[in-house]
């Protein structure tokens, strides 16, 4: 078969590369079916596939399992350069792969002279990667997007050598749901027999609470119901018409879905039984030691629950209801959540020095003051203490981890947010290097892409190529620190960036509290 791409700026582009049938008619909520053989003779890759189905995106498909590669100009099919491979968030109801834009972290690295190829991937998502209730369990057809991106690792260990790639040295990353899916991948999918590196952004398997299926019966029940030629259909047998609809109703019936329900996240992950992804909550799994042994890097941004929080909180009474809805989403909470949720109130009084965005003193930034205390909840529990847990672990079970704490105050873009959730990315993709007026920021920016390829390269983020810089500590007992990722450290004018290296013992005592509930948290 005959690939077209586009070549720029000695950058290789190859687009909408499909790794999968087109789930559409009887593979619609259903599990992928890897695709081998193209129909056609040709493909034009000159731009990336269009987006999975979502709401509020134009141009969407179903059929978008595609995925695509950049590598640097000239690469040739026997080269066996080292894979990056991205997992994009969005809270597992959006997420585009075209919004990355790699050029810069692949020339990057040709110019410390360890040259890498990037593959980016579309998945599923809302109801169509992740179908809920009874009767999606019973049809095999939970965490499809989870399984959308294992078949994409599939295609990659069968075919990232016609571009130039090492199907023995992928190293698989993602931020936010991306880094929560490669969690849950960690978990019961044999992960590594397709990556031997991984690096999580502020999220990993307990970010989310996990349940049974049924537990969001309510949801699929309701989605069904909002289409009109379904909506007879008996329950646990709506599968044959919800696969026999056009994509429009699909898209109406899921945003009215959607208005109709206060819980944040209707279409997720979830426990899918002995023999699943997900067979077990995080906490147990971990505590077993079962899962993945693959070196990783894992990381948190400061100020990661203002992205979440509510603007409008103001009481106590409110506080509740959303960690309610939040954690115990569809089901009458257990008397023990009540008491978690107070002494967590305890942990998090309302003392807006003391919340998020953390070091702002009073300031409320115009807001009630309950606001930086829901953010300073919500971060901890859903990012900082996930990751402190899954890294414990890991280290613990003698996997080669190295973890980071982000906090550059240059990233901010509205002080009532601080450094909050996502606003690493554009620094670990280089655009911030290639873009930012202050040359300090560039510098920090590089040196994440810097730490980031060295790690995909060489499992270690010290190759000592590219910028001179601080050498990362590995993460482990005895030693759990974590490197901070902010200008704070640099000398004037330099270009040999340094940074401090703390102990992860922030909020120690929150922290381990949240960790000690993790079952009641469904984490």
């Amino acid at each position: 078969m005959t690939i077209t791409g586009a070549s720029q700026q000695g950058i290789d582009f190859f687009g909408g590369i499909p790794y999968a049938q087109p789930p559409i008619g009887n593979l619609r909520f259903a599990p992928p079916v890897l695709l081998d053989t193209p129909a056609t003779k040709s493909l034009d890759a000159t731009q990336f596939g269009a987006p999975c189905v979502q709401l509020n995106v134009s141009g969407v498909s179903e059929d978008c399992l595609t995925l695509n590669v950049f590598r640097p100009s000239g690469t040739g099919s026997d080269a066996s350069l080292p894979v990056m491979l991205w997992i994009f968030g969005g809270g597992f109801s959006k997420g585009l792969s075209s919004d990355f834009n790699a050029s810069a972290l692949v020339a990057q690295s040709v110019l410390r002279g360890t040259p890498v190829v990037y593959v980016s991937l579309n998945y599923r998502v809302g109801p169509f990667g992740f179908p809920q209730g009874t009767e999606a369990d019973t049809r095999n057809a939970l965490n499809l997007g989870l399984k959308d991106q294992l078949t994409a690792l599939q295609w990659v260990q069968k075919h990232i050598g016609a571009f130039g790639g090492d199907p023995a040295k992928v190293t698989i990353f993602g931020q936010s749901a991306g880094a929560v899916c490669i969690g849950d991948l960690f978990l019961n999918s044999g992960l590594e027999k397709f990556v031997r590196g991984a690096i999580f952004e502020s999220g990993s398997a307990g970010t989310m609470p996990f349940f049974n299926a049924s537990r969001r019966d309510v949801v699929w029940d309701k989605f069904v119901s909002d289409v009109p030629a379904c909506a007879d259909t008996t329950a646990g047998n709506t599968f044959s018409c919800m696969q026999s609809v056009d994509t429009a109703a699909l898209l109406t019936a899921w945003q009215e879905t959607d208005a109709s329900f206060p819980e944040p996240f209707l279409f997720v992950p979830v426990l899918d039984g002995p023999n699943g992804l997900i067979p077990d909550l995080p906490s147990k799994l971990f505590a077993a030691g079962k899962f993945s042994k693959i070196p990783f890097i894992a990381g948190t941004n400061l100020d990661e629950g203002t992205y979440f929080t509510p603007t409008s909180i103001s009481t106590d009474e409110e506080v509740i209801q959303f960690f309610t809805l939040d954690a115990q989403p569809f089901a009458d909470p257990p008397a023990s959540f009540q008491q978690d949720l107070a002494t967590l109130m305890q942990l998090y009084p309302d003392n807006p020095a003391l919340g998020s965005p953390f070091g702002t003193g009073n300031e409320t930034f115009g807001l009630s003051s309950e606001y930086k205390r829901v953010a300073a909840i919500i971060g901890d529990a859903s990012t900082q203490a996930p990751r402190r847990e899954w890294i414990q672990a890991a280290s613990g079970a003698g996997v080669k981890t190295f973890g980071y704490y982000f906090t550059d105050q240059n990233a901010v873009y509205d002080p009532s947010r601080g450094v909050t959730h996502e606003v690493e990315v554009a620094y670990v993709y280089g655009e911030t290097a290639q873009t930012s007026p202050n040359p300090a920021v560039r510098l920090l920016s590089e040196a994440m892409v810097d730490y980031w390829i060295s790690f995909a390269v060489s499992l270690t983020p010290n190759d000592g190529k590219g910028l001179a810089k601080t050498t990362w500590p590995q993460y482990k007992s005895g030693q759990e620190v974590l490197l901070q990722f902010d200008t704070g450290s640099f000398a004037s004018n330099t270009t040999s960036p340094t940074f401090a290296i703390i102990p992860d013992d922030y909020r120690a005592q929150q922290i381990d509290y949240i960790i000690s509930i993790a079952g009641d948290l469904g984490d």
